[in-house]
């Protein structure tokens, strides 16, 4: 694979990030043995649990120790380990398209980021798909474990036209009736809606088993409303325009997004998500050295 050759993942970018790596917090399953814990016990030098003995199990199983203390026959088991499954799930609604003060549009972002995850989940021997998604599941790219295999997503997301309205709660509970298997899930949004709806889809997430990790893509000028005097908004999914004063507002808008952010950070920490908000003007491949990989 030729990363020159992709927008969102320049070779520069991928030599960078060849050194990182991501790991899962709850138990996943996979094809491959690797370095990640799985839900299913086997041959493996982690202590997982006790069962009792079954004729035709290896003798060299049994714990003798535990047989001289309480007269039961039990066999060790351990856990296996296995490689990681894991799936991009991309926010692409019209909202992304916002750019303000940032070093480029939320859409851009959100896929650089989507594209160096998706590398260094492939570089170290891992498999990942990704979902696009708005109001419902737009694409699905099958999960791949070779650079090669990246080659349609990574031109995909340079193909991407973020519009329309989106429904993260709805697209998240499709995802987690699709995706039977216990995966790392990665959402990649900007997180504009009710946070009580979105918590909903995340817990639905977290109760199917799968690990969360949530990246919250904003502008500083969403965070921080810099405006100032008079200006007309426009609302980019829905299209709707509203004359506000600025500096009437200011004080509103920034206790509102205070609570919105609170509110979503609480929530994924009660359902063990790892939440991240990331704001544009960071360089993208600083965040994933500092912060995301290093979870």
């Amino acid at each position: 694979m030729n990363a020159s050759t992709y927008k969102y993942l320049s070779a520069q970018l991928a030599e960078r990030l060849r050194c990182l790596s991501l790991s899962v917090r709850r138990p996943v399953e996979g094809n491959l043995q690797g370095v990640h814990p799985s839900p299913h016990t086997g041959a493996s030098v982690e202590f997982a649990d006790y069962r009792e003995y079954s004729p035709g199990d290896p003798p060299n199983l049994i714990d003798w120790a535990v047989y001289a203390r309480s007269d039961r026959v039990m066999i060790r088991r351990f856990r296996e380990e296995t490689n990681l499954r894991a799936y991009l799930c991309l926010d692409i609604s019209g909202s992304l398209r916002f750019q303000g003060s940032g070093r480029m549009s939320k859409t851009e972002y959100a896929s650089f980021l989507a594209a160096g995850l998706m590398y260094i989940l492939v570089n170290q021997g891992d498999s990942v798909g990704m979902i696009l998604f708005d109001r419902e599941l737009k694409t699905t790219y099958a999960p791949t474990g070779t650079l090669e295999g990246l080659r349609p997503m990574l031109l995909g997301l340079e193909n991407i036209v973020s519009e329309g309205a989106g429904d993260i709660e709805h697209a998240l509970h499709q995802t987690a009736e699709r995706i039977r298997a216990r995966s790392l899930i990665i959402l990649i949004s900007d997180l504009l809606q009710d946070p009580a709806e979105i918590l909903r889809g995340i817990r639905h997430l977290h109760h199917n088993g799968h690990d969360l990790m949530i990246l919250h893509v904003l502008d500083a000028a969403e965070l921080n409303f810099t405006l100032s005097g008079l200006n007309e908004l426009r609302e980019l999914e829905t299209g709707h325009k509203l004359v506000v004063d600025a500096d009437g507002i200011r004080t509103a808008y920034r206790q509102a997004m205070d609570r919105h952010l609170d509110t979503l950070r609480r929530g994924c920490q009660n359902c063990r998500a790892d939440y991240h908000l990331l704001d544009t003007s960071q360089p993208m491949d600083e965040l994933l050295f500092m912060r995301i990989a290093a979870r």
